[in-house]
């Protein structure tokens, strides 16, 4: 059973990483939770470690090796405890934790249906067995300092990502091209496309 994973990324898709460990690369899945934080706290070319959810996925003919990764034990923990509930399986609580972890916990303790609700892939009566499951169980999950990382939708990052690419294309070092897409963000909230956000870090770009 594979608890830990050290090693450095090679590759970063939108629920996933490569990890390199040394010759031997694996493939962790990651909740959106948890590939957010990555993204914040995790700087380019760094070793990372994950502690991993290893199970078998079994299907008529074959069994997988899916691994799921965490930056530490207590998000491992939380995840261990949201798949508990009747019906939430590894890979549904990984679709469904897309909010930080406190939240989700703070909405189950407050029985907040409809923040539950809003969770990929959890509808009314999934919700209402959650809360049932876990209300007054994850109060210490609540207290996680994870809401201060800025949650993106799937299409900002893909167009963050597509700009990114285009920017060391041009000749810009990568850890350069963040910043230059970060402060293009942070001085206009209100780009749509990949083509304004370029245009916006070219303006930046000219008056600093």
């Amino acid at each position: 059973m594979i608890a830990r994973i050290t090693g450095k990324i090679t590759e970063k898709g939108t629920n996933y990483v490569l990890i390199d460990t040394g010759g031997i690369t694996y493939e962790v899945l990651l909740p959106v939770t948890v590939m957010q934080r990555l993204d914040e706290e995790i700087v380019a070319e760094s070793s990372v470690s994950f502690i991993i959810y290893h199970y078998l996925q079994v299907e008529p003919s074959r069994s997988i090796p899916v691994l799921i990764g965490f930056l530490n034990e207590i998000e491992k923990e939380f995840f261990s405890a949201f798949i508990t509930v009747s019906g939430i399986g590894p890979r549904a609580a990984l679709k469904a934790l897309n909010q930080p972890i406190s939240l989700i916990a703070q909405a189950i303790d407050e029985a907040n249906i409809e923040f539950l609700k809003s969770l990929p892939g959890i509808g009314e009566q999934r919700a209402k067995e959650i809360v049932a499951k876990l209300q007054n169980k994850v109060g210490k999950f609540a207290l996680i300092q994870d809401n201060k990382v800025v949650f993106k939708d799937p299409a900002q990052k893909d167009t963050e990502e597509e700009v990114l690419a285009v920017l060391v294309q041009l000749g810009y070092k990568k850890q350069e091209a963040l910043i230059m897409i970060k402060k293009a963000i942070e001085g206009n909230k209100g780009l749509q496309n990949s083509e304004q956000l370029l245009n916006e870090v070219y303006k930046q770009k000219k008056v600093s």
